[in-house]
């Protein structure tokens, strides 16, 4: 007749619990982590008392950054929460009062002390305005990771030939200024620190600025950067401090002084030059 050890059964029970506790702590850590690692986040962008008029110094204040210029930069499904602390009534319209409403999102009218709240799951640039108070334009920068600078090298050559700059970095980089002369970009680095990780991912566009790069950062020569090609773009990992206030890349070649378009009309000015003079020297 076979017996059953007690001392058996109880390592037997205490077993099955622990292999219960850690399935349990287990499963409860991958949720935590899970969520922690696609949080989502809610932004504030009032609206201040006295945007209903044009001269009023600003219409938008974003709780984000404190940004006054209606634009502001999120990540894929994050939350905009457009509140009206204003006397007048509001709207927030996709769009441009130029195209009008481009069908993404719209708050008809809503009246002072309200709110409008809208999730953006895409990424992409989306503007938008006060049908109200056309004036009242801003755009929301939406991106999978990377925080954007709009438009670089617009101010320079025509105008039509521009870039939008990515780059990961734990403070603001603000106004790209270009230097046609120097062949460089300069950065001013502002905002608050947001951790201990002062290393600077700045992804390029070649038809911006391309390599190889020399790199100042406040008026200092650097060389603890990394610089990596991927495609057409150059992607530089640059050492900073907390404290950094200017980021130099000075490269061989920078944005075209002439744009696509000008370049056409010019490369067709010269062929018609040449066609004319051929005929003047035939009739001759």
């Amino acid at each position: 007749m076979n017996t059953v050890n007690p001392f058996n059964s109880i390592i037997i029970s205490i077993s099955v619990r622990l292999f219960f506790a850690l399935l349990t702590f287990t499963v409860l850590f991958m949720i935590s982590f899970s969520t922690n690692a696609f949080a989502q986040s809610s932004y504030d962008v009032n609206i201040p008392t006295g945007a209903a008029d044009e001269s009023a110094p600003f219409f938008w204040q974003s709780e984000k950054d404190g940004s006054t210029t209606g634009v502001v930069e999120i990540l894929t499904g994050d939350t905009i929460v457009w509140k009206n602390a204003d006397t007048s009534f509001h709207t927030v319209t996709s769009g441009s009062e130029t195209e009008g409403f481009d069908g993404i999102f719209d708050s008809k009218e809503f009246a002072p002390g309200k709110s409008f709240t809208y999730k953006f799951s895409d990424k992409g640039h989306y503007p938008y305005y006060c049908t109200l108070h056309p004036w009242m334009v801003g755009t929301i920068i939406v991106t999978a990771g990377y925080s954007i600078i709009p438009n670089v090298g617009k101010q320079v050559g025509d105008g039509t030939t521009f870039f939008d700059v990515e780059y990961d970095f734990n403070r603001l980089l603000s106004t790209a200024t270009i230097d046609e002369e120097q062949k460089s970009v300069t950065f001013e680095i502002i905002g608050d620190v947001k951790s201990d990780n002062h290393d600077l991912e700045l992804r390029l566009p070649s038809g911006l600025v391309d390599g190889p790069f020399v790199i100042w950062v406040d008026g200092q020569k650097i060389s603890d950067f990394e610089n990596i090609r991927e495609g057409d773009l150059n992607v530089l990992f640059v050492s900073l401090n907390a404290d950094s206030k200017i980021l130099t890349v000075i490269g061989t070649s920078i944005v075209p002084e002439f744009g696509p378009m000008t370049l056409a009309i010019l490369g067709v000015s010269i062929v018609s030059m040449i066609v004319l003079s051929q005929r003047f020297k035939l009739k001759i």
